[in-house]
């Protein structure tokens, strides 16, 4: 019997909803639940009577459309399926279904062997490997690929029907980077598939670049009354010619490719070529060379990629240096991993000696990233890239405290003390030109917005509008201070020394000198990405560089108590927000 589409609509709404065993369902939740999946799905909105759902599901119950759902009705209220794992999706091709799509594929074999139906031969093998499994209860002998829970499929369709009418849509899409979505107008013209992700090619508006879309990151499609701009000068052919996937660089050259693959990886290479430029170009020793004419773009990066260390591009060097640059990143991944394993033997020095060095917390990437934010902000404001210090950083480049304060650092901050937040942070550059130096002292001075005589705080200064103060010393002695080191520290580009255990009180000038001359102090020597950990009473002084590289560090300073009377930090920020 013909079944109408709203029927099916609440045939597939009722299956849904008896699937659902979280929840019991009376007869007037299925009518409300059907009434609302019309409204949405054909934007019916009179509802649905009491007599059509319970038609419905006598129908589902009955074999006229082969369902034979296990419908019943508990404590004479609530439906349900009697099995918990039936669904009418799940229902098996009935023997006439099968004949009809046997006849099917019969048909469309014949049209295989024309250039015009040559992406019917998958679809043939899908539909026969379909059939070939109903009939036998066997499982598939052919297993396509396939991925069944890629986002966007939906609006394929949608998509479909406006290319083949010509109207311009609405589109409402936010791509991975963006960090909301945006509204435009887009007259598509081409849909493609490139490894089970559907991309839509077309533009914004006339004399603009061609953009690729990808379905799943589409949130809404609506109609629009803007007139449709006609593709001109291009096919997608054409388009895509030179490149491998489907990013699309128009004003982009084309680029002769060279690589190397080893003789284990060459053959897979010559079956199934990367590109249909692909040439053979030699025979080594080693290996055997090809080349591709194709765009440099991020798919022919991954393709490359994918095969590690089994082949070398030789040219060109942009494409070159991209790879070393990727695979260094990726080892670094790998080779230098933050370890908590150590860190409570750590922690006991820290407490005992007064600091601590751990190694790893940042990748090189990270640091590149860090010092990159850094440059760009003295650049835009005019400083010189040598300036000798950027004071109250996270205030003037707001983007770092993403990059500073990784999963890495938070976890340590976390196991020193769960109250800590952010008082201070400055960064430093020891650079050649600026070949400074600090004798030996305690960090006992702080921050604060506003001058308030209080018991206790002493040597009050004022310097760029914020004033410094001297506190009690149980201020001082809950301080932590972090050095994050964007370059390598030693003893020749003026590394910070240390007197181990020197951090217990607040010392006078005197005892600072009398400990400075009899003590034996520690340089402290770290790599980039590295961290310096200690308390701020601890003495500590740096010599001039005897080299001229640079010793740029991020200095952060932590508290877990509030200032009495009033005081405030100059700066604080909590780390769990």
């Amino acid at each position: 019997m013909p079944v109408t589409r709203n029927a099916l609509v609440r045939y597939r709404t009722i299956d849904n909803c008896l699937r659902n065993r979280q929840r019991k369902w009376t007869l007037e939740d299925l009518i409300d639940t059907c009434s609302e999946a019309l409204y949405e799905y054909e934007g019916i909105d009179k509802g649905v009577s009491r007599r059509s759902i319970q038609m419905d599901i006598q129908l589902m119950r009955s074999d006229k459309l082969g369902y034979n759902a296990p419908i019943v009705v508990l404590e004479k209220k609530y439906y349900t399926y009697e099995d918990p794992d039936y669904s009418i999706t799940n229902i098996p091709l009935t023997d006439q279904d099968l004949g009809k799509l046997t006849e099917v594929v019969e048909i469309l074999r014949q049209f295989k062997g024309f250039s015009h139906f040559q992406d019917l031969s998958g679809m043939v093998q899908r539909l026969e490997n379909k059939i070939h499994s109903a009939k036998t209860q066997q499982e598939p002998i052919i297993d396509f690929e396939r991925n069944d829970h890629l986002k966007g499929l939906e609006h394929i369709e949608t998509l479909y029907q406006t290319i083949i009418n010509k109207k311009a849509i609405e589109l409402c899409y936010q791509s991975f980077k963006a960090r909301t979505s945006n509204t435009f107008t887009f007259h598509p013209y081409y849909l493609k598939e490139y490894r089970n992700r559907w991309f839509v090619i077309g533009i914004k508006k006339k004399n603009t670049p061609v953009m690729n879309l990808a379905l799943d990151r589409i949130i809404s499609i609506t109609e629009t009354s803007v007139k449709y701009q006609p593709r001109e000068n291009f096919t997608i052919s054409s388009l895509l010619n030179n490149v491998i996937g489907v990013s699309v660089n128009t004003e982009g050259t084309t680029e002769h490719v060279v690589f190397m693959a080893d003789y284990h990886t060459a053959p897979y290479i010559l079956t199934k070529p990367l590109h249909h430029s692909q040439q053979l170009v030699e025979k080594r020793q080693d290996g055997i060379v090809f080349s591709i004419d194709v765009q440099l773009n991020f798919e022919l990066e991954r393709e490359l990629l994918g095969f590690g260390d089994r082949i070398k591009v030789i040219a060109p060097d942009r494409l070159k240096r991209n790879l070393r640059e990727i695979f260094s990143n990726a080892v670094d991944l790998y080779q230098h991993e933050f370890s908590t394993s150590s860190l409570q033997n750590n922690l006991q020095k820290l407490k005992h000696k007064g600091f601590m060095m751990l190694n790893h917390l940042y990748l090189k990437k990270e640091v590149n990233q860090i010092k990159l934010a850094v440059h760009q902000h003295l650049r835009s404001t005019g400083q010189p890239p040598d300036t000798h210090a950027v004071r109250y950083l996270l205030n003037e480049v707001p983007s770092l405290r993403k990059m500073i304060f990784n999963t890495n650092l938070l976890q340590l901050l976390q196991r020193i003390d769960s109250r800590l937040f952010l008082t201070k942070a400055i960064y430093f550059d020891k650079t050649p030109e600026a070949n400074w130096y600090v004798t030996w002292h305690q960090d006992i001075i702080i921050n604060v917005k506003e001058k308030i005589e209080t018991e206790g705080f002493t040597g009050w200064t004022k310097k760029a509008g914020v004033h410094g103060v001297c506190p009690p010393d149980e201020i001082l002695t809950n301080t932590i201070t972090v050095r994050i080191h964007l370059d390598d520290a030693n003893e020749h580009n003026g590394a910070l020394k240390v007197i181990p255990g020197s951090h217990q009180k607040k010392l006078s000038d005197e005892e600072i000198s009398v400990i400075a001359q009899n003590s034996f102090s520690q340089t402290c020597q770290v790599s980039a990405g590295c961290i310096h950990v200690m308390k701020p009473l601890l003495l500590h002084s740096s010599s001039k560089a005897t080299n001229t590289s640079h010793r740029r560090v991020i200095h952060l300073e932590f508290n877990t108590m509030e200032l009495p009377n009033g005081l405030e930090w100059a700066e604080r920020l909590e780390l769990n927000k």
